[in-house]
């Protein structure tokens, strides 16, 4: 890292005397601050497309999506892929993500587990990535060794890199072919980038992940054709889609989606 190099997440909060304020003073101030973070998240739109087109390439091959982070980015990164197989009906191996420190990390903070420049890699490599697979390293500040040692190890091994920070300029950014810096300037708390940085991690891998499975065609109109049918809400949002899609009353619906396992094989049958 150069001697020079100055993390953004880190500077000054630009409010003071933060135990001096009242509730709605506290609550004002951080919406304030929030309201800065899809500006942020627009300047690098150009970013993002560039890794949702290469990712939507390889998936097609039979490629998969890992997102790789510690603490806060690598829960961010559990939650974006964990949400994949209920809303898109994808196989759970897919969109992987891994935390610094393991499965035991996602609860609570695994001491220097973030520090270790070789165990991504080793994470990487119990699923077997290879150089069809696309790697997204996560970490607000850009210098996490964790994640760092991940790519750069990717990169080695010809697995195509992304790296998601919030300081411009930073080791993570360096290193990997897609960068993506969304620059959200200080914490409210001065460094819990939980907060503003880890608002902006979460509305990148939104749209990565959704701009993927719309590309690869696990969305009709605008609806979750493929959606898993693991309770009662979701067994009446697919029925009421084949109402409106198919003109079906409620009850036939109802029998279709459940004969037939999901909208998309509903609709496909019927048609």
């Amino acid at each position: 890292m150069q001697k020079d190099y100055k993390k953004i997440t880190e500077k000054p909060s630009n409010y003071e005397n933060l135990e001096k304020m009242d509730t709605s003073t506290i609550l004002e101030s951080i919406n304030r601050e929030d309201q800065k973070i899809a500006d942020a998240v627009a300047q690098v739109i150009p970013q993002i497309k560039k890794l949702v087109d290469c990712t939507v390439k390889r998936f097609l091959d039979g490629g998969r999506l890992f997102y790789i982070g510690a603490g806060t980015s690598g829960r961010l990164g559990i939650l974006d892929a964990s949400e994949i197989p209920p809303t898109y009906g994808m196989p759970h191996e897919r969109v992987i993500g891994l935390i610094a420190g393991g499965d035991n990390a996602i609860r609570k903070a695994v001491e220097f587990a973030e520090d270790d420049t070789e165990q991504a890699w080793k994470d990487l490599l119990e699923h077997d990535i290879n150089s069809n697979d696309v790697l997204v390293g996560i970490a607000a500040s850009g210098t996490t060794p964790y994640v760092l040692g991940g790519i750069e190890d990717a990169k080695k091994n010809g697995v195509l890199t992304a790296g998601i920070t919030n300081n411009p300029g930073s080791p993570l950014a360096a290193n990997s072919d897609i960068p993506i810096e969304i620059v959200v300037g200080p914490e409210f708390v001065t460094g819990s980038t939980r907060m503003k940085s880890g608002t902006s991690q979460k509305l990148v891998l939104n749209m990565i992940s959704t701009a993927l499975m719309i590309r690869i065609g696990r969305v009709k109109g605008n609806k979750m054709v493929n959606m898993q049918l693991s309770n009662t809400k979701l067994v009446d949002r697919g029925t009421r889609y084949l109402v409106e899609e198919l003109g079906m009353d409620y009850e036939e619906a109802e029998k279709a989606l459940k004969k037939y396992g999901s909208v998309k094989q509903a609709i496909d049958a019927f048609r």
